[in-house]
């Protein structure tokens, strides 16, 4: 046994939050693309059937109320705000990440001053919300300015309406300073939006306490909410009544049932809903919730931290010098909860590992990407993918 196979059976008896991994369906694949689709939490089956089977087979209608389906837009949204740092009743869910974007996009352009007419976008983003900025730029009539994250405080200025910005770069795992970014957006007059995909379920947030704007994000990756779960929205509360959706719908109308011929939005973050509740998929996202319960966000980001510390430990020791090269970045404050390895063969690579039972994913055209989400993962498992990875690469 090595050293570094010890050492992970040692930090995995000492990890608080070794007993969560329990409540997830895990074979013994090394999963590390929690960060692409979260695994399954063992309460999902047996909630979906009861909604199938009960409230919506046998209950019907009547679901809309004494079931809760309603509501369940907003309730769910309270549910994820701890993990985000947001207080209740700012967090909507429903619809996809891409449509809240839009939303979250456009109503941003409308609460600033009418001579601001230039979006600042992130340029490093998931090509999604590049395609959205550029239309909603089209269709407020500012022009579209892509920058770096780290170019943003001196491309701001007083013809600066929004900025769109990514929390934690999906290719490299890089983490961006969410508190400074957005300070620095205020202080030019602009409204801050962020997406926080690859961010919320692996490291704090703090929406309130940094005074975010506008926030989206899905719930398929660390919240483990299954394939296509329904993402969410936030919008701070000072900003509520001045959200203007581009996507009025009767599920966001004051009156919902009243169908009027005339909008009236209804209030608080409520404005961010469209039309009819994907139920089935939200009441899932709900009971896969669950697992948090108890969970410390700050006990996650520690573990994060140390999994993929260890992960990189473990790759230099294992993998031939000059094989991969990491573009994730070393320090602490600069890293999500993923670690992306350049190699040149990198889709073969990903292959091999697959099928020896190490799951990842390639990103073209040489990266190599591991999600370290810390509810399931362990050490034990990491010590595994980095030796997996270096016999493979030998």
């Amino acid at each position: 046994m090595s050293e570094l196979t010890t050492r992970a059976g040692a930090l995995d008896a000492a990890d608080e939050l070794a007993g969560v991994r329990k409540q997830f369906v895990l074979d013994e694949v090394v999963y590390l693309d929690g960060n692409s689709l979260g695994a399954l939490p063992a309460n999902v089956p047996g909630r979906v059937e009861d909604v199938v089977l009960r409230q919506w087979g046998r209950m019907r209608i009547r679901s809309w109320d004494e079931s809760g389906w309603w509501t369940a837009p907003e309730r769910i949204g309270d549910k994820i705000a701890p993990l985000v740092g947001a207080a209740h009743g700012q967090i909507v869910v429903g619809d996809s990440t891409s449509v809240n974007v839009f939303k979250a996009l456009v109503a941003a352009v409308r609460m600033a001053d009418a001579d601001r007419d230039e979006i600042l976008v992130d340029a490093t983003t998931f090509p999604t919300d590049g395609y959205i900025a550029e239309s909603a730029a089209r269709m407020t009539g500012r022009t579209l300015r892509p920058v770096t994250p780290a170019e943003v405080p001196g491309a701001l200025n007083d013809r600066t309406a929004a900025v769109l910005l990514n929390h934690v770069d999906y290719r490299t795992g890089r983490l961006h300073d969410l508190p400074s970014l957005t300070a620095a957006v205020h202080a030019a007059g602009a409204v801050a939006v962020w997406d926080l995909c690859h961010s919320a379920g692996a490291l704090p947030v703090g929406l309130d306490e940094h005074g975010v704007d506008l926030a989206v994000g899905c719930t398929y990756k660390y919240l483990n909410g299954g394939p296509g779960s329904p993402a969410y929205l936030y919008v701070r509360r000072e900003l509520q009544d001045r959200f203007d959706s581009p996507l009025p719908g009767w599920n966001s109308h004051a009156e919902p049932f009243g169908m009027r011929p005339a909008f009236e939005p209804a209030s608080g973050a409520l404005r961010g809903r469209v039309g009819t509740p994907d139920i089935l998929s939200m009441l899932a996202l709900e009971a896969a919730l669950e697992v948090w319960d108890g969970v410390r966000i700050e006990a996650v980001r520690a573990k994060s931290l140390a999994l993929t510390d260890f992960f990189l430990e473990c790759v230099a020791a294992y993998v031939p010098e000059g094989r991969v090269e990491s573009v994730t970045p070393v320090a602490h404050s600069e890293r999500g909860s993923q670690v992306a390895l350049r190699c040149d063969d990198a889709g073969d690579v990903m292959k091999r590992l697959i099928e020896r039972g190490v799951v990842g994913d390639f990103r073209h055209p040489d990266v190599l990407r591991f999600g370290f989400t810390p509810l399931y993962v362990g050490f034990a498992d990491v010590e595994r993918a980095a030796r997996v990875l270096g016999e493979v690469l030998r």
